[in-house]
């Protein structure tokens, strides 16, 4: 992976990454239009916001993976939900790249639904129980089991441009709320090969 990718990348999941914050806010839905540093997105309820992408404004793709890519020793973040009979099923997989492995390690509250969790951690062990199970360790020898049902959205990070910011093309955009309440970013995921962003 060339140098400029893992800059990119490196953007990108630390914005994922960040503990939830009062001012940070998480975009996700479609590009209505980019026009110069101005990205106009409608979220999934509708609404639509304008981000405005910073000067030093970076992008990243998505590309689909597998629960079979998945090994010991990896890095992941998995966003999950408490099961109903205990323990944690996932709703997404982001397979870090090699170079990245440590990025964001812990666990810390979400906003993909209600009551989730983003856990960022090393690949410990993988079972096959319905489906793969992972056990993840991170900060210091902490651990969490994380159910992998079938039909989990699992990705890892492609290459992206800006001309990929198309109207109708899926994205995540992770932004800062300033004291004007507009919403400035620096990190844009887009759907460019046909996989949604699923964070």
């Amino acid at each position: 992976m060339k140098l400029k990718l893992f800059a990119i990348v490196l953007g990108t999941i630390s914005g994922l990454a960040s503990a939830a914050q009062a001012d940070t806010v998480r975009v996700r839905g479609t590009v209505v239009d980019l026009a110069g540093t101005a990205l106009t997105v409608k979220a999934r309820d509708g609404k639509t916001d304008t981000v405005t992408l910073s000067p030093d404004w970076m992008i990243s793709g998505v590309a689909k993976a597998s629960a079979s890519d998945i090994k010991q020793g990896d890095f992941l973040g998995i966003a999950s939900v408490s099961k109903s009979d205990g323990g944690s099923g996932a709703l997404e997989v982001v397979i870090f790249p090699a170079a990245l492995k440590g990025t964001g390690e812990g666990d810390r509250d979400w906003d993909l639904q209600p009551n989730s969790r983003m856990t960022n951690g090393t690949v410990a062990d993988v079972a096959e129980i319905n489906g793969r199970t992972v056990t993840l360790t991170y900060s210091n020898g902490q651990k969490k089991q994380i159910a992998i049902p079938q039909s989990t959205p699992i990705v890892t990070f492609a290459t992206a441009r800006p001309a990929d910011l198309k109207p109708g093309v899926a994205v995540f955009v992770s932004a800062e709320r300033g004291g004007d309440g507009k919403l400035v970013s620096r990190r844009v995921v887009v759907g460019n090969h046909g996989i949604a962003p699923p964070m």
